[in-house]
């Protein structure tokens, strides 16, 4: 029998032996938001993991709940009108929600770490970029403000920022979108979490700053062995640095599987429509667009939340409620995979 056979049998594939350890799972996520005096869904029984060392991606249109789903694992949901409602995230085995608040901020920011999608709005204006930097790190590692200072340095010119010292008395009014970009990914990274969540991590930067962020993030997960959850618009950032990828439509996830399988054989129509719509794809061909738009939360109570778009609805799409299925080693939540033998 070939070696590599007898491994795999005796250790299972390399995707069995990332599942089988997760730094994070998020089990049947519920987010709600109250708007005059309605309750509003905004995530619905959200289901994933991530391992160390694995990238996963969390891929879908505006308004989806991708970044709602990542500032519930933070913690950080907008006080008084958002809220968990049901569900829950292991970090490490420990459920994040049994947290209090102090107990949750030696977490936040330290062994779980966010990149937010704006930086203008994210970096304090009344602060500088060095005290910023400063009291993030000290705050969760005792240290002098020299070393503190030597850290953010080395940091500071992983991420490729220029004048790295100076650049530490100037306030973020003075640097451009793609310098405090720069700065809040240098501040994601600095106490070495196990995990990182990169919401839409290059959306200020150049095509050329682009790549060399995604290259240092790859090379910095693969020497920290870091989990992330990668947040974007951009199925080429994906294919580039994601090992397995969720596709969120109206709070849910409608298919999970690796990287490969989603690119090259996509089940759910919306996914194979996003696949659709890469100009890649089409060189010398009209683009594919995808009609109508995301649903507002709460509007669609039956049936599946993509039928109004979907181009193979079927009658039975707009009142059963739509599972979750195993199929070819995904999980897909579209009717038309049903088996005949299935109940719904």
């Amino acid at each position: 029998m070939d070696y590599a056979v007898q491994l795999i049998r005796k250790f299972g594939t390399k995707e069995e032996r990332l599942m089988a350890n997760p730094i994070i799972q998020v089990k049947d996520l519920h987010v709600e938001f109250m708007s005059d005096g309605q309750v509003i869904p905004a995530v619905d029984g959200v289901n994933f993991q991530v391992s160390e060392g694995e990238t996963l991606g969390l891929v879908g249109e505006s308004g989806c709940g991708k970044s709602t789903t990542a500032l519930a694992i933070m913690r950080i949901l907008p006080r008084y009108i958002a809220q968990i409602t049901k569900g829950e995230i292991l970090f490490g085995g420990t459920s994040l929600s049994t947290l209090s608040e102090p107990e949750m901020q030696k977490i936040r920011g330290n062994t779980i770490s966010m990149i937010f999608q704006d930086p203008m709005t994210s970096l304090n204006p009344v602060y500088s970029i060095g005290k910023q930097l400063r009291e993030g790190l000290q705050l969760h590692i005792n240290c002098s403000h020299a070393e503190a200072d030597k850290q953010i340095l080395k940091m500071l010119n992983l991420v490729h920022i220029p004048r790295a010292k100076s650049i530490l008395k100037n306030y973020p009014h003075e640097l451009s979108g793609g310098m405090q970009q720069r700065i809040m990914i240098a501040m994601a990274l600095l106490c070495n979490p196990q995990l990182l969540i990169a919401d839409e991590p290059t959306t200020a930067l150049d095509v050329t700053v682009q790549e060399q962020i995604l290259d240092l993030l790859q090379i910095i997960q693969e020497k920290k062995r870091m989990g992330v959850i990668l947040i974007t618009h951009d199925l080429g950032v994906v294919a580039q640095m994601c090992q397995r990828v969720c596709v969120m439509y109206a709070g849910q996830i409608v298919e999970t599987a690796d990287i490969d399988s989603i690119l090259d054989h996509p089940l759910h129509p919306y996914t194979q429509w996003l696949i659709a719509a890469i100009p890649e794809n089409n060189t010398g061909k009209r683009l594919h667009c995808i009609r109508g738009n995301v649903p507002l939360p709460g509007t669609i109570t039956s049936g599946c939340r993509f039928a109004d778009r979907c181009p193979v609805c079927m009658d039975i799409c707009h009142t059963k409620t739509v599972p979750v299925l195993s199929v070819q080693n995904r999980q897909v939540r579209c009717l038309k995979y049903i088996r005949e033998d299935e109940s719904i």
